[in-house]
């Protein structure tokens, strides 16, 4: 099972959607005003999270009257709509989650929504924040094979502990061997492949992977 999840991030920084509506299996979910989103996008999703204090009263109507699995809340709580959705799709343990509309507005949000990808990291789900210009995942330590992809020309590593020691990059523009990342580093920011494919590997510590273009 893949699963994708859109919340209500600004329209202009999702990307198409129906590029990742790929299979009969996946399941797509709303989060708050990201259930409009796709309504809107001419995909129906099956479940639904949120207080809907987003929409308006025509779209939250619309949203009503599209069958969907609605699990509702008020507006004062402790986790975040997105946080009770993703909550919600690691308990099916699917395969794949995507999160779209996770990025763009809120700074408070989109902070959030980026480190909710640490509640994921012990899990077998490939977990991934992707809007029109960047794709972003947690790792573990661990040696990776990585394929260049034309629509992302920039690959950053970002320390998500306070040190990710033996970081190796083969096959980049500016390679590195057994070098320290420290959180607040810049160190490996806005780096290329200069292959079809490079690898990266480090022995401890969490990284913060940012595919990206401009």
């Amino acid at each position: 099972m893949k699963i994708r999840i859109v919340a209500g991030g600004p329209d202009h920084l999702i990307p198409e959607l129906k590029n990742y509506d790929t299979s009969s299996g996946d399941l797509w979910v709303g989060v708050d005003r990201g259930t409009f989103i796709l309504l809107q996008k001419g995909i129906k999703p099956a479940y639904a999270f949120g207080d809907f204090d987003s929409v308006s009263a025509a779209e939250k109507d619309n949203i009503l009257k599209s069958d969907i699995i609605l699990n509702q809340y008020q507006s004062e709580k402790d986790f975040t709509d997105m946080e009770l959705a993703l909550q919600w799709a690691m308990d099916q343990k699917p395969e794949e989650i995507l999160l779209f509309g996770a990025t763009g507005g809120r700074l408070d949000h989109e902070i959030m929504n980026i480190q909710l990808l640490y509640r994921t990291i012990s899990s077998n789900a490939d977990v991934k924040v992707i809007d029109i210009k960047n794709e972003i995942s947690l790792k573990l330590p661990g040696k990776y094979t990585i394929e260049r992809e034309g629509h992302y020309s920039y690959i950053s590593f970002l320390a998500f502990q306070e040190e990710v020691k033996g970081i190796t990059l083969k096959g980049f523009k500016y390679p590195l061997v057994k070098a320290s990342l420290k959180m607040g580093s810049s160190l490996c920011i806005s780096n290329e492949l200069v292959n079809k494919s490079g690898t990266y590997s480090f022995d401890s510590g969490i990284i913060l992977m940012v595919k990206s273009h401009d």
